[in-house]
């Protein structure tokens, strides 16, 4: 263990980022209520999404709901097997693979549908991601090099959001890595440790067809987790074709006495037998998944709303959202993380733009010090899947890099991290040191200020106010339609309160309130309308809309409270006003 400075290791230092890593995600398990996207997992991975009926134009107990968040009533065994089929079923109208909803489903039958219970698979995966990166670290680099890429790992704020979000990045991340570890175990050789005999042949093998089968079920792990994971399969098949194709020149230019050498290179290229087998192993993992693509992804695409990737009207603006694609994904990924949600899109990309000057000098610095076989790993698993994922963009005329705040392209995350880490453990121990605290003070800085100081409680204060009064009728009026949103209310205010629900988009709100106190006009003593910031399935509410609705309300009802929610994205934000009857 080496010390730069007397009383000081850096190894130590990074074992004890490891170790804080690990304790942030324990104790902001269940900090954050569900947000929009992860109670709609909730939904899906109870096999009940189809039971699911957007609210009318007329109010609708809002327990009724409630049941669609937990497993359904079961008696036999038949009945297990009745749900887990809904699950499948319900899932063909997404744009997700199953594994991950299979998994949480899972995780409900044995832990419940609270918080802490859905968000332990996301965290039990971070914890293999950060151990896999130890081993590529160890791999690549050395023993400093692989605590180091844990460290940077696991204290990664965009990565820790994900680690403690119930969605299928962070399992996405993790297979990304253990399929990158079990190739370089499988094709990578150090050209400073030269092949050994120091195990046996029968040792070899074993150790073979053990990481053989680790990146088989990787990919097919992967495949099922994301489909955006086939560009990382790209990227790792391209990385083995690129070392066989430079280990091919290498030995038809030591050798003087061939004369055409790209021919020659060609035909000992086509020999090697590294590509070859790592073929094999991908299509393994692709043929796996056949059942799934055949029957599942055909009817996702026949579900799939493609057009809200279409291009652009010009080539300027083609070529510009491409290149805000581009930074917004490198910012988040690398620096801003769940931030992201309340910058500015300049500030996004400005980000963006020092992520790509960081990811550059580590490129020349590794270049310089003639690190080429490393410098060529390192950007085959960062830059080279980017690089495809833009060129498919740009040939299919899509946008898709960017999009849901970088989180379609965190399969990059790992590998531009690789490369930073890569680029600081060849400098000097000096400077190993003073930038390993640099990068992972700014992220442990980053990091605990997200979960301290944005909290995620706004329907917690909603059941507060239900408290105070549980056994008054109350209508709940909302100006969203969305799932989301309703399903969060049905999650989060007490089960047995009589709570009817009025949810509807703001140009026909005022029209059903007007229905509702006609034809009921005793049955509430207490009204809660809620104002959201984002109703997804319809505009934003209007002043002149939010007036007439205020109009309508206070003829039957007086104000007592208004209060302003506010979340950690724009999905979270409501205006509150509390109303009673006089």
């Amino acid at each position: 263990m080496s010390k730069t400075s007397k009383g000081f290791s850096l190894e130590l230092f990074l074992i004890i980022a490891i170790a804080i890593t690990c304790i942030l995600r324990i104790i902001n398990l269940d900090s954050r209520e569900f947000w929009y996207d992860e109670v709609l997992s909730l939904l899906l991975s109870t096999g009940q999404k189809k039971l699911y009926n957007n609210p009318s134009d007329v109010p609708v107990a809002l327990a009724s709901y409630q049941p669609l968040l937990s497993l359904p009533l079961e008696s036999s065994f038949g009945d297990v097997l009745a749900t887990f089929e809904k699950l499948l079923k319900g899932l063909v109208a997404e744009p997700h693979p199953p594994l991950f909803f299979i998994e949480q489903h899972i995780a409900l039958r044995l832990f419940g549908n609270s918080e802490f219970a859905m968000r332990i698979f996301p965290t039990l995966y971070s914890f293999g991601a950060m151990f896999c990166a130890y081993g590529i670290g160890r791999k690549l680099l050395n023993y400093r090099g692989g605590l180091l890429f844990s460290a940077t790992l696991g204290l990664n704020p965009f990565f820790l959001f994900h680690s403690l979000n119930v969605r299928m990045y962070c399992g996405l991340v993790f297979w990304v890595i253990l399929s990158g570890w079990a190739t370089l175990e499988l094709f990578y050789e150090p050209p400073e440790r030269l092949a050994t005999k120091e195990q046996n042949d029968r040792q070899n093998r074993f150790k073979r067809v053990i990481w053989s089968l680790v990146l088989v079920a990787s990919i097919t792990a992967g495949i099922m987790t994301f489909y955006y994971f086939a560009i990382w399969v790209t990227s790792l098949g391209l990385f083995v074709v690129i070392l066989d194709f430079i280990k091919a020149y290498k030995l038809v230019s030591s050798n003087k006495a061939i004369k055409n050498s790209f021919n020659s290179t060609i035909l000992t290229f086509l020999k090697a037998k590294r590509w070859q087998y790592q073929s094999l192993l991908l299509i393994g993992g692709f043929i796996i998944t056949i059942p799934w693509l055949l029957w599942g992804m055909r009817q996702q695409l026949n579900n799939a709303d493609l057009g809200r990737f279409k291009a652009g009207s010009n080539v300027l603006e083609t070529a510009w959202t491409h290149i805000q694609g581009i930074l917004t994904t490198l910012g988040i990924n690398l620096l801003t993380g769940d931030w992201a949600s309340i910058l500015t899109p300049t500030i996004i990309n400005l980000t963006g733009f020092i992520a790509i000057a960081l990811l550059l000098i580590s490129i020349i610095s590794l270049w310089q010090k003639k690190y080429y076989q490393l410098l060529i790993t390192t950007i085959c698993f960062s830059l080279l899947p980017l690089f495809i994922m833009v060129a498919v963009d740009v040939f299919s005329g899509k946008f898709t890099v960017g999009f849901g705040f970088g989180r379609s392209l965190i399969f990059i995350l790992p590998g531009c991290l690789l490369l930073w880490v890569a680029a600081i453990n060849k400098m000097n121990s000096k400077w190993q040191t003073y930038l390993s605290i640099a990068l992972l003070s700014c992220y442990l800085i980053s990091s605990v200020a997200d979960f301290s100081l944005r909290k995620r409680s706004m329907f917690h204060d909603i059941a507060d106010i239900i408290i105070q009064q549980p056994n008054v009728p109350t209508l709940i009026a909302m100006d969203s339609s969305a799932w989301g949103h309703v399903l969060r209310l049905a999650y989060y205010l007490p089960e047995n309160a009589p709570i009817d629900l009025l949810a509807q988009p703001s140009s026909k709100l005022n029209n059903a309130l007007i229905n509702t106190f006609k034809t009921q006009p005793k049955a509430y003593q207490r009204l809660i309308f809620l104002n959201s910031d984002r109703p997804v399935w319809s505009d934003r509410i209007t002043q002149k809309d939010q007036q007439i609705i205020q109009n309508t309300i206070t003829k039957k009802f007086n104000l007592v409270n208004q209060k302003r929610l506010i979340g950690t994205w724009e999905l979270d934000n409501f205006d509150l006003s509390v109303y009673e009857k006089p």
